[in-house]
């Protein structure tokens, strides 16, 4: 690690093929402008809170993705090199992998393996290629991005809370494997430490837990209860801010808990899905999705958990109780009263500093 903070702070020009440090290589900018086509539309995938994404080819032929830090971004140095440093360290089939990075005067850049199919959001959310996503690929979805985490939370070499997981965080490769990506607000636990606060949110509002927007306090079931959303959003095709008018508001959270009161679970399927679907697994899916979104935090799932319950169709699962925020006008009006932290999040990829009553 200290390495690569003196690799990142060395004004030295690179080698013409690029330094190695193990597996990891320091790119030169015009090797980048190079394989972006001097960064042109063309080669652009999209823009997260860190700046544009571009795909790039290498002289060798690969392919891969390079996200260039935007000047404009609400995420600066500091989350370039937390990102840098914890994709370094880890190490999972279902994290993206970081090749290497580039530094150019004011350019900051992380170079990653190119995902074909994109992020989960960009498939899942669009009428014509959710199709592509039948029950088997959705579930395989599901169990990745948990065993992703649970990798972060007990089995690297460090204990790693999130903080930012979301469909448009999780990218797709050419099976439709899922691989978590954007470690910008991620935060490294240290030894017995369980939980932690912060006084800046940071996040996507309708992901975040109560604990953390009402009081910053943050942990492990942070990520789980982000999880929790994700995977109601995968079942059902719809994201979770999306309201349904039948004489009550509800986000995507309070409907499925309004389902699963109603003992009509089934009623969160995707519709795409009737043909494909195991129905006795989606319910348990359901379930397990609204323990992760248990108010109280300690009451939520550990991912390893998750699994188990995923996995184990003869394990026992505990009732699950009335989930926090199950309106998007609670989320907004219980974050802007009283004295609250900071908050730096977004809704829908829009950034927000703070909330003002109006």
């Amino acid at each position: 690690m200290s390495r690569i903070c003196c690799m990142m702070n060395s004004n030295r020009p690179t080698k013409a093929n690029g330094l190695q440090n193990d597996d990891l290589r320091v790119f030169k900018y015009a090797s980048i402008i190079a394989a972006t086509c001097n960064f042109s539309d063309e080669n652009k995938l999209g823009e997260g809170g860190f700046g544009p994404v571009y795909k790039g080819k290498l002289v060798t032929g690969q392919e891969v993705a390079v996200k260039r830090l935007s000047k404009r971004s609400g995420q600066g140095i500091s989350e370039f090199k937390n990102e840098l440093i914890l994709i370094y360290e880890l190490q999972h089939t279902n994290l993206v992998q970081l090749f290497g990075f580039c530094i150019h005067g004011e350019e900051r850049m992380l170079i990653y393996e190119y995902m074909p199919n994109k992020s989960l959001d960009y498939v899942l959310f669009d009428s014509t290629r959710c199709q592509q996503l039948d029950w088997n690929k959705r579930f395989n979805i599901i169990e990745g991005i948990a065993q992703g985490l649970v990798y972060l939370h007990k089995y690297s070499r460090m204990r790693v809370i999130h903080r930012d997981l979301k469909a448009s965080n999780v990218l797709l490769d050419e099976r439709m494997n899922p691989k978590i990506s954007d470690f910008g607000m991620a935060r490294i636990f240290m030894n017995d430490e369980q939980e932690a606060n912060t006084m800046k949110i940071v996040g996507t509002l309708g992901y975040m837990p109560p604990e953390y927007v009402m009081g910053g306090n943050f942990s492990i079931k942070s990520d789980v209860y982000s999880f929790g959303v994700l995977m109601l959003e995968i079942l059902s095709g719809r994201k979770n801010n999306s309201f349904y008018n039948d004489g009550r508001a509800f986000n995507l959270v309070g409907y499925a808990w309004a389902l699963w009161k109603e003992g009509a679970g089934l009623g969160l399927m995707d519709p795409t899905l009737d043909d494909s679907c195991d129905k006795d697994q989606l319910l348990r899916c359901v379930h397990v999705g609204l323990l992760c979104v248990e108010e109280n935090a300690a009451s939520r799932p550990t991912m390893l958990d998750v699994i188990l319950m995923l996995t184990n169709e003869s394990m026992s699962l505990p009732v699950p109780t009335k989930p926090a925020f199950c309106t998007e006008r609670n989320v907004i009006t219980d974050a802007i009263g009283g004295n609250r932290p900071e908050m730096v999040a977004s809704v829908n990829g829009i950034s927000n500093s703070g909330f003002d009553g109006r």
